[in-house]
C-alpha cells in the first residue's frame, strides 16, 4: 500500500496529494503547510491507495498528478467522480497542458497546472479550485474561449489521440509491451491492438518500430 494519512486538524483545508514522485509530494507538502489554513491530510502514489485514502479522509480537494504507478491520472478522477466524493481536483502535471487540460477538465477537475510553475502558482491554483473556480494558464483558457465560440482550433499529432489511446501511447512510451498495457488497463491483446492500429494512422506511421520509436521519444520529452 502506498498511502500515508495524517490526522486532520480542525478548521483547517484538507489537502490529499496523489503523485508518484516523493519528491514532488515532499514539495507539494512544503508549500501547502506553509499556508495557515491548509493542511495535508494524506499522500498516495498510485490509484488504489488513492482511492483508499479519499474514502477515508475525504479531502476538501485532491491533487492529481497524470502519469501514476499503476494507471492514469484521468481515470482516478473518473473514478472519484464515479464514487460521488464531494472534493475539487487539481491535475498537477509535467505533461504538456495543451494536451491534458481539457482532458482533464472534461474528466472532473478544476484546474491544470504545470509542474514548471508550481513554485509560484500553486497556492493561487488551490485557492482558485477551492472556490470553485476553474484554473489554467491564460494560454490554454483563450484556446478554450475560441473553441467555444467556434473557431477552429486544429488537431494534430498527440492532440487528436482519443483519453484512451493517449494512455495506450504513455504505456508504449514506458516501454510497455501489447500484453502488459492489456493487462494494466485489463482488456484484451486484440483491443490494445486496435488501438495501436488506430494511433498509428492517427500519428501517420508506417510500422509498429515507428511507433514505438515515437512513444518514447515523446515520452523522453514530456516526462
Amino acid at each position: 500500500m502506498n498511502a500515508e494519512q495524517r490526522s486532520p486538524a480542525a478548521g483547517r483545508i484538507s489537502i490529499a496529494i496523489v503523485d508518484d514522485h516523493p519528491l514532488v509530494r515532499e514539495g507539494l507538502a512544503a508549500r501547502i503547510s506553509s499556508q495557515p489554513d491548509m493542511e495535508v491530510c494524506g499522500e498516495a502514489a498510485d490509484i488504489e491507495s488513492a482511492m483508499e485514502l479519499i474514502s477515508s479522509t475525504r479531502p476538501d480537494l485532491v491533487i492529481v498528478d497524470i502519469a501514476l504507478r499503476d494507471g492514469h491520472g484521468l481515470d482516478l478522477i473518473k473514478r472519484i467522480v464515479a464514487a460521488k466524493v464531494e472534493c475539487r481536483m487539481l491535475v498537477v502535471s509535467a505533461y504538456e497542458e495543451s494536451l491534458f487540460a481539457e482532458r482533464a477538465l472534461r474528466a472532473g477537475a478544476l484546474g491544470y497546472i504545470n509542474k514548471q510553475e508550481l513554485q509560484g502558482k500553486v497556492v493561487d491554483a488551490l485557492r482558485a479550485v477551492l472556490r470553485g473556480e476553474r484554473y489554467l494558464s491564460s494560454a490554454m483558457a483563450q484556446r478554450l474561449i475560441a473553441q467555444a465560440i467556434g473557431s477552429k482550433v486544429p488537431q494534430a499529432g498527440t492532440e487528436s489521440l482519443s483519453d484512451r489511446e493517449l494512455q495506450i501511447f504513455q504505456l508504449i512510451g514506458r516501454g510497455k509491451s501489447t500484453r502488459e498495457i492489456a493487462s494494466e488497463l485489463t482488456v484484451s491483446v486484440h483491443t490494445i491492438d486496435s488501438h495501436r492500429e488506430h494511433i498509428r494512422a492517427k500519428l501517420d506511421l508506417h510500422s509498429g518500430t515507428e511507433l514505438i520509436q515515437r512513444a518514447v521519444q515523446w515520452h523522453m520529452e514530456s516526462g
